[in-house]
């Protein structure tokens, strides 16, 4: 009967099974949406040119304003803008710093079709850090840094964006500033804090004596410390503050193009950076792409602020990542 039992279930089963697949024949197949594949507008990126570029930077030594090696890497970058078809044009001042010393200004802008409405403002910082204040030695922390990743990677990315403009221009006007004096904030050795705002003054500048009389654009984007291996770019604090919205623009744009392993649906700190005066100021709503990190005691990738910033952390594959996106970005405007 046990066996009876369970070949009388089985035949039941099996005509059940049966019936189900006789009804699922005569119901219409559902349509499944296969996933929308992406087109890119934007010309190739060149890591391999904006490693050069990076390596150009880094051959001067550290770029601290006042010092030859700041002023000759100066005169390249002007140089190299200018000859992929920018007009340039070079803010010069001298600022008084925390310590009461008058130091140096030059920031650089090169526009693209100066004469469009419709702007976009792309920018980094060029200078390089005048002391390694993270060293553990006390002996190398007033030792200039080189800053491969820290200031030469966001200029060499733009450099090489710069040089695709001239190749293909794009229909809305491109402006690119290289700010100065972004890292000579207060040492975190010296004993006497002195209160103010001595981090990003070229930038701080620019935003109340731009280069052309109230100067708006449309947005901008900021790159800083775009250029090391494992880079994570998060959802920067002040960024989703004054500019959600370009944020967006650009994490949706990486992940179409393949770089959501690089730019990471999560929020970051809030960084004092050069896109806070320009937002504050109201000159283009700015977001920061800038490598934040949630593993390391401070926020930023084992080698800020020390000696070891050089070109050993310098990736091709995150320059590419973020100089895609970014021409992907500027290539999609109308």
């Amino acid at each position: 009967m046990k066996q009876l039992r369970i070949f009388s279930f089985s035949v039941v089963l099996i005509a059940g099974f049966l019936y189900t697949l006789s009804c699922n024949s005569c119901q219409p197949k559902k349509q499944v949406a296969e996933p929308e594949l992406y087109t890119r507008l934007s010309p190739d990126f060149n890591a391999d040119s904006a490693y050069a570029f990076i390596q150009a930077q880094v051959d001067f030594g550290a770029r601290v304003p006042g010092s030859p090696a700041h002023e000759a890497c100066g005169d390249y970058l002007t140089a190299k803008l200018k000859r992929y078809g920018a007009s340039v044009i070079e803010q010069r001042a001298s600022i008084t710093h925390y310590d009461g010393k008058n130091l140096p200004l030059r920031n650089i802008v090169a526009s693209y079709q100066p004469e469009k409405e419709k702007r976009i403002l792309l920018f980094a910082h060029w200078d390089s850090r005048p002391f390694a204040d993270e060293e553990s030695d006390r002996q190398r922390q007033r030792q200039a840094i080189t800053g491969a990743d820290d200031g030469a990677s966001g200029v060499g990315v733009l450099l090489e964006i710069a040089r695709q403009l001239q190749l293909k221009p794009l229909e809305v006007g491109v402006d690119i500033i290289l700010f100065d004096l972004e890292d000579w904030g207060q040492p975190s050795f010296d004993e006497e804090w002195v209160q103010g705002d001595w981090w990003c003054l070229g930038s701080q500048y620019w935003s109340e004596q731009p280069h052309t009389e109230n100067y708006k654009a449309a947005y901008g984007i900021l790159l800083d410390m775009v250029g090391s291996s494992n880079a994570t770019f998060r959802k920067e604090g002040y960024s989703m503050q004054y500019a959600p919205g370009v944020v967006e623009k650009v994490w949706i744009t990486a992940a179409r193009l393949g770089y959501d392993n690089y730019f990471l649906s999560q929020s970051g700190g809030y960084i004092t950076d050069d896109h806070l005066p320009v937002n504050k100021m109201k000159r283009a709503p700015s977001a920061n792409i800038i490598n934040l990190k949630n593993d390391t005691p401070t926020g930023f990738a084992p080698h800020w602020h020390t000696l070891s910033d050089d070109m050993r952390n310098i990736d091709r594959n995150t320059l590419k990542a973020v100089g895609q996106t970014v021409m992907e970005v500027i290539f999609s405007e109308k």
